[in-house]
């Protein structure tokens, strides 16, 4: 009986302890929602939480302003950044664990260390570059800025060094050549890692302020987060933190669809073995 009590109050211990930081969590969330359904007056005047007029303005603000060109520019470049970096990153972590050739283990060692270099520092070459390729004010220079990712090209490496070589064996006896069991007998096997890659990358993308800041001058052009901004610091002399909290909750939407969709492999044991058959 002892036992039994004990056991029971650790369990009531860490379900409170997972409750309260599950509050903790949701506060913020929570406050995005209350402030956005704020007048502005009132957000000004900050004596109440819950607001005293709840209205609709800044949703109304959103959808009468670009919303739906940024919303259509973010997503087809976090579409197009996504599949790019899969293909790109993919391949590479399986050179790089897979493909015996001169100097690999040297070029590994670089990225590894490309990775602790601060992507501020490469801002302004990465700047003139993109200038002299006149991708300046396009959609390009967003994709071609972000077509590759070290640290997802060592996540794949990693994947493909513990992927069993019996298979790749097997499909070499079967008269597969390196890039047909790549694309027939390896990838298929790496959907949780795809599937991780592509929602952090898209992720990244659809949140991405700076490069479209750096890049992108014409409104029909700017990306949702870079729209957002605008629109809130268009009203003189204040800031408009319903309009800002509502554009927030708007931005969220099509991660969470994405997440949805990608979230059955996102959380599934990776099982290499499965290939096995």
């Amino acid at each position: 009986m002892a036992k039994r009590k004990k056991f029971s109050y650790g369990k009531i211990a860490i379900y409170t302890i997972l409750g309260l930081y599950c509050v903790i969590t949701l506060v913020p969330f929570i406050w995005t929602i209350v402030t956005s359904l704020k007048p502005q007056a009132e957000i000004a005047a900050g004596n109440t939480i819950i607001p005293d007029t709840v209205t609709l303005d800044a949703y109304k603000t959103i959808f009468e302003s670009k919303l739906p060109i940024w919303v259509m520019n973010s997503t087809g470049v976090a579409f197009i950044v996504m599949i790019v970096n899969l293909v790109f990153n993919t391949m590479a972590g399986y050179a790089l664990a897979r493909i015996d050739f001169k100097g690999r283990n040297w070029i590994f060692a670089l990225l590894m260390a490309l990775i602790m270099v601060p992507s501020q520092v490469t801002m302004i070459p990465t700047y003139i570059i993109v200038s002299k390729l006149g991708l300046i004010n396009t959609h390009g220079a967003l994709i071609l800025t972000s077509a590759v990712n070290i640290s997802y090209i060592f996540l794949m490496r990693q994947f493909f060094v513990n992927f069993p070589k019996d298979i790749e064996e097997a499909a070499s006896v079967d008269g597969l050549n390196k890039l047909q069991t790549f694309f027939k007998i390896v990838l298929p096997t790496a959907r949780p890692a795809l599937a991780t890659q592509a929602i952090f990358i898209f992720i990244g993308v659809w949140n991405e302020f700076m490069k479209p800041l750096l890049y992108i001058s014409s409104q029909d052009k700017y990306m949702l987060t870079q729209g957002l901004n605008a629109l809130a610091k268009s009203f003189q002399n204040v800031t408009a933190w319903n309009i800002i909290m509502a554009g927030a909750l708007v931005s969220i939407i099509p991660i969470f669809i994405a997440y949805l969709f990608l979230n059955k492999y996102f959380i599934n044991t990776n099982d290499q073995s499965s290939g096995v058959k």
